[in-house]
């Protein structure tokens, strides 16, 4: 139980709930959480007064929904995660509270109920996308299998945003069905006027329900309104901004489709198409992988330092189409050398762009072609978050080197397009 108060400081005066200290809490600070949901720490120092306005706040308990499963609407299973999505502030801890059951998820998105049944809740853990880890992913995908084979035409994912778009990428691989499976999440909890959680989970819960999608997606606001949500497939998805409601966008690919808080879907590129087929996993991860960005004056002696760890492949951000130090002024600086030791040592190197739109290649500029050479593999429009998941996936399945080749440039689950169009840059 926690009061509310009234701060008079030297920087001015402030409202808020005081939120118990913590682990994470400064020393010689007082955390205060403010009407509009924000925290703020203000110097016992600069307290000059402080005065209660209102005792022993406590969260509100959800009224009693009746939720009924309706006739003729489909049914879809959530699974949690972990996020803030369909959360609210808990006042007496400083954090959010994660909403679990059908009848929080309806209190936060009470519209939902007139597109689908929620029939399951599954909660697989609650953690932040930053310490969600491949291991994390085949679990997701277990649960999501089992899911869909007890009957749910489509799920939910609830996910944190920051690592979302390499989930996306691992269940596209991981999960072979014809049904949709959408991941949200929210850039804002809901203790915030500005959260954008109620209209990306009511349009998730729409494109796992109603469309004629069979594939992953991520769904998440298309600009900065509340009125319409992308789906974008789950191997071309990035996270763009730290913060804006529409951080996440297609990456060399249009949006798959478009949705509106009224259930309005309007397709807006191809892709596969819904059927009711038993869904079932497909391979695993092999952590032995790993992804690497080259920038001026990178020691390529860090090549050998993943020789050394036993490393099965590798996915190197080049330059452009794909460079890596070459025709350098010290011939110790060029990258060639540890890349060619790599391959001589059975593993796989694949080369993608940082430049993240448009394709790599292995012919247009003479240091292209002394890479590739080397027996590194060009990975065509594969982003290189992407390239890293699957290669990881195919690892799981392949140990024969050529046929990892083959696999790698093997479009699976739309990673790899055989065009580039023009209105794909920054749609």
């Amino acid at each position: 139980m926690i009061d509310y108060v009234l701060l008079k400081t030297k920087k001015g005066d402030f409202e808020g709930f005081i939120v118990p200290r913590s682990e994470f809490s400064h020393k010689g600070f007082v955390t205060l959480k403010l009407k509009d949901g924000y925290n703020i720490n203000v110097k016992k120092t600069d307290i000059i007064s402080m005065k209660t306005m209102k005792k022993r706040a406590t969260l509100e308990k959800f009224p009693k929904i009746n939720i009924k499963t309706r006739k003729g609407l489909p049914n879809i299973s959530l699974i949690s995660t972990g996020g803030t999505i369909a959360s609210r502030v808990d006042y007496e801890t400083g954090g959010v509270k994660m909403a679990l059951s059908p009848e929080e998820i309806m209190f936060a998105v009470p519209e939902m109920q007139n597109f689908v049944n929620i029939d399951s809740v599954k909660q697989v853990f609650n953690m932040a996308s930053e310490d969600i880890f491949p291991e994390q992913w085949i679990k997701i995908a277990k649960t999501i299998v089992n899911e869909l084979n007890k009957g749910s035409r489509g799920v939910v994912i609830t996910h944190g945003t920051d690592t979302m778009h390499y989930t996306s990428a691992a269940l596209s691989f991981l999960v072979r069905t014809s049904k949709p499976i959408i991941l949200t999440g929210a850039q804002r909890s809901t203790d915030r006027g500005s959260s954008d959680t109620f209209l990306n989970l009511l349009c998730a819960g729409i494109a796992a329900g109603r469309s004629d999608l069979g594939e992953v997606a991520i769904v998440f606001h298309e600009n900065l309104e509340d009125d319409f949500c992308f789906a974008i497939r789950g191997t071309r998805a990035r996270k763009m901004h730290t913060e804006r409601r529409d951080a996440f966008r297609p990456i060399s690919s249009l949006p798959l489709l478009r949705i509106d808080k009224k259930g309005g879907i309007e397709r807006t590129s191809d892709f596969k198409i819904f059927s009711d087929e038993k869904a079932k996993l497909d391979g695993g991860f092999d952590r032995n992988v790993a992804l690497l960005k080259v920038y001026p004056g990178a020691d390529p002696k860090i090549l050998d330092f993943y020789l050394e760890k036993g490393i099965k492949g590798i996915i190197i951000e080049g330059t452009g189409f794909g460079h890596v130090p070459t025709n350098t002024l010290k011939k110790t600086d060029s990258w060639i050398s540890k890349v060619k030791k790599l391959v001589d040592n059975g593993i796989f190197v694949g080369i993608t762009s940082q430049t993240i739109y448009g394709k790599t290649s292995s012919t247009v500029y003479r240091n292209l072609r002394v890479l590739s050479k080397t027996g590194a593999v060009h990975l065509s429009n594969m982003i290189p978050e992407t390239a890293y998941v699957k290669l990881g996936w195919a690892l799981s399945k392949e140990k024969d080197i050529d046929k990892l080749k083959k696999l790698m440039l093997t479009n699976i689950a739309g990673e790899i397009s055989d065009r580039t169009e023009e209105n794909w840059f920054l749609k």
